[in-house]
């Protein structure tokens, strides 16, 4: 699942780069239309994402979750290979929009692994999970450049797309294999719909980590617009200057490689609330000091170190909710704060560049870091000490140990 989740986040990611380019090949012309749109569809898809994750984290647990890894892989497959072919602008946005719709691949890739791992490995491998995606984000931009640059056609990129997501549903179909629970809802007569969401909302700290996992997200993709024209503040217009800024931009992805399986295997012994305070307060101690660095230097180094720390919080607040939640509800569950960090990318960019807009590039690091330390001290405050510890029996779990039942796991 590692390897299919780096061919699938090569997928989703490979577009980034060619989108502003294809726009002109479907009538966006006009000045400031290529920005405009090219944030729309960037944006459409989390937005889209976030509403219609919790219904497939449902039919995951009703169904399987292997089944809604398919389902998403060719979903992506069939829509970008039909955006290659688009003529106009609105053919071009609804199928963005229908891909979003239909998709959903992480949270059906998560809920898989944490309903298949021992109990005790979860945060490894969620941690291992993370770094695949890591990898395949940030090896697909650079692809998908190399495919518009060589073949001199944007339009080769949305192939390209739909190949690799169809090497993932190959990979899927031949290699994973899912150890199917005799209580998943649609086979055991659990609540659905409404009945469901608001069994798993009783779940105590359950409804607290979807905020932690929208504010994290929302940290981490809120700077992304900015760090371009903040190392050209630093620098000024150096000939380098693209190359200097895409440094700066990949040594967090970079130091998120090395941290994510060692934090997600720590937070396995350690426990995972205790490494998630420890990850967002390094979070904000190194995301503060860059709104005053003066050297291109000094912020490359903060921006590593930053890095180091947002490997541990995604990885270990997911763990979190798989050992709150019953195995057969973590599909629903795993759905509901997928919406969440699709919230987060959606909200993030477009509240930091207009912080940038209004108020200045350096307030965003500011904003960022306060963020970092408000979801430090919700975390502090609100998350249970003894989430995370939970036996194998979900009819005794739904609430962690200590803590007053919310109700049987399968009302009647």
């Amino acid at each position: 699942m590692v390897g299919v989740q780096f061919i699938m986040s090569v997928a989703l990611s490979v577009l980034s780069p060619v989108l502003p380019l294809f726009l002109p090949e479907v009538g966006v012309t006009a000045p400031g239309s290529i920005e405009f749109w090219s944030g729309v569809l960037n944006a459409l898809n989390f937005l889209v994402a976030a509403l219609v994750s919790p219904l497939w984290g449902a039919l995951a647990d009703r169904f399987g979750r292997k089944t809604m890894v398919l389902r998403s892989s060719m979903a992506i497959c069939a829509f970008t290979l039909l955006m290659g072919f688009s003529q106009s602008l609105w053919q071009l946005v609804t199928l963005r929009g229908l891909m979003g719709a239909f998709s959903g691949f992480s949270a059906a890739a998560i809920a898989l692994v944490a309903t298949q791992v021992p109990e005790q490995r979860l945060g490894y491998a969620l941690g291992w999970l993370s770094t695949g995606q890591l990898v395949g984000s940030l090896a697909g931009p650079l692809i998908g450049g190399l495919i518009a640059d060589t073949t001199g056609s944007s339009r080769m990129v949305f192939f390209f797309t739909a190949a690799t997501a169809a090497l993932a549903v190959l990979v899927t179909v031949a290699a994973v294999r899912e150890r199917q629970h005799d209580s998943l809802s649609g086979k055991k007569g659990g609540p659905g719909g409404m009945a469901a969401l608001r069994s798993l909302w009783r779940i105590q700290g359950l409804s607290s980590l979807f905020l932690v996992l929208l504010m994290a997200q929302f940290g981490v993709r809120s700077v992304q617009p900015v760090i371009t024209l903040f190392v050209q503040e630093l620098l000024g217009n150096k000939a380098a200057l693209a190359t200097l800024a895409g440094f700066a931009f990949s040594v967090t992805g970079l130091a998120d490689l090395l941290a994510s399986p060692f934090l997600g295997k720590r937070s396995d012994t350690l426990g995972y609330r205790k490494v998630l305070l420890i990850s967002l307060a390094g979070a904000a101690v190194t995301t503060l000091p860059q709104a005053w660095i003066g050297s291109y230097d000094g912020f490359v180094a903060l921006r590593f170190g930053a890095g180091l720390f947002l490997g541990g919080i995604l990885p270990t607040a997911n763990a979190l909710v798989g050992r709150l939640v019953p195995a057969q509800r973590r599909g629903l569950a795993y759905g509901l704060t997928a919406s969440a960090t699709f919230l987060g990318s959606f909200l993030g960019p477009f509240v930091g560049g207009s912080v940038a807009a209004l108020a200045g590039i350096r307030w965003v690091f500011v904003l960022t870091g306060v963020l970092f330390l408000a979801n430090l001290l919700w975390v502090y405050r609100v998350v249970p000490e003894t989430a995370g510890a939970r036996t194998s029996d979900p009819d005794k779990t739904d609430a962690p140990a200590g803590q007053p039942r919310p109700g049987p796991a399968n009302p009647t």
